[in-house]
């Protein structure tokens, strides 16, 4: 689809089969967000007898902006990449992603399989030019707002020119989605002093150092969450270690608090008292406000959901992707990397 002028109705394909609660999710996020967005027209795609249900079931008054693409296939989440992307070319994926390629919407939403979203989206769109591999990105709470990490397990490999790439899109991703005219940039490593790292990480920071990032070297997992830069670039290996770390971590202290108040009566009495506070600070780190990763590097705009995502969370996902087409990310990342490529080619 052509850029979007100011005036235009964004135009959102959601993969409405996707994910582990599939329509009963995705619709009742579609209806939610629609009623709340004016200029939105959303595009469900899926087996069109229980979506059409699933629309009266759920109810709502969106009038002709909530529309349905028949697919009569679904990738699952134990499907393989290459089963997904050969022998389910009719998936609601698949269909959604189409929609982008041929113009008739402007991003895709999906709470689908993973791998088998990167690598349809990858096939079907296409990668930028001075793209290698596309990376995915996301945003994570810190201490005083949040930082975007990429690569978050589309790589596990990653040289250090890649490392690049993903610095160069993440960095242009939070430029426009945070009003953030030159967002700092971290490289995530064992430790902050220079020697400290493996020799691809090394490279990397050198390359970082030698282009126009806003880059402020080497931070640490635990500086992550202390917001010591607004971007914070690792392989997807490392990536995603990282995230789920973190989740299991929040997990666990969760469930802890949940013990102790429940211990005795006066520790529930406590819990009474600090109720308020809890509720703060459930809000604040609510992974649910932060669902939406950007799969970075493709001609065209796809949002992954989580797949165990509630409505709210996929809404967040919708958001982000109307986010993004506002703010033409793709392209963006397009003119950075050409400009990037024009100060190398002058260097040598």
């Amino acid at each position: 689809m052509s850029q979007k002028n100011n005036n235009d109705m964004i135009i959102i394909a959601l993969d409405a089969m996707g994910g582990d609660h599939g329509p009963s999710v995705t619709v009742s996020a579609a209806v939610h967000i629609l009623e709340r967005q004016s200029g939105l027209k959303l595009i469900l795609v899926g087996d069109q007898s229980i979506l059409a249900s699933t629309i009266r079931d759920v109810g709502g008054n969106v009038g002709d902006r909530l529309l349905i693409e028949h697919a009569s296939e679904i990738v699952e989440m134990t499907d393989k990449p290459s089963h997904a992307l050969r022998k389910k070319k009719d998936s609601s994926m698949r269909v959604a992603i189409n929609l982008v390629k041929d113009g008739l919407a402007h991003a895709c939403v999906s709470a689908g399989n993973t791998g088998a979203l990167m690598a349809t989206a990858r096939f079907v769109l296409k990668t930028l030019p001075g793209i290698d591999r596309p990376a995915i990105c996301t945003a994570l709470p810190t201490i005083s707002g949040h930082t975007h990490v990429l690569d978050l397990g589309a790589n596990v490999d990653s040289s250090a020119e890649h490392l690049l790439e993903f610095a160069v899109m993440g960095s242009v991703l939070t430029s426009a989605v945070d009003n953030n005219p030159n967002p700092t940039v971290g490289l995530l490593n064992i430790g902050e002093e220079e020697l400290k790292g493996n020799e691809r990480v090394k490279e990397a920071a050198r390359l970082f150092n030698d282009c126009s990032l806003n880059y402020v070297g080497f931070i640490e997992g635990d500086g992550i969450y202390m917001n010591p830069t607004d971007v914070v670039v690792c392989d997807g290996f490392i990536g995603n270690v990282m995230l789920k770390a973190s989740e299991g971590v929040a997990k666990m202290f969760g469930a802890y608090l949940k013990t102790e108040f429940k211990r005795n009566i006066f520790t529930k009495l406590s819990a009474i008292a600090a109720y308020p506070v809890l509720k703060a600070f459930k809000k604040q780190l609510d992974p649910r406000s932060y669902n939406g990763a950007s799969l970075l590097g493709l001609n065209g705009i796809v949002v992954k959901s989580h797949g165990g995502a509630d409505a709210y969370a996929f809404g967040k996902a919708i958001l982000e992707a109307r986010e993004e087409v506002i703010k033409d990310v793709p392209n963006q990342i397009r003119k950075k990397l050409e400009s990037h490529l024009e100060n190398t080619k002058e260097e040598q």
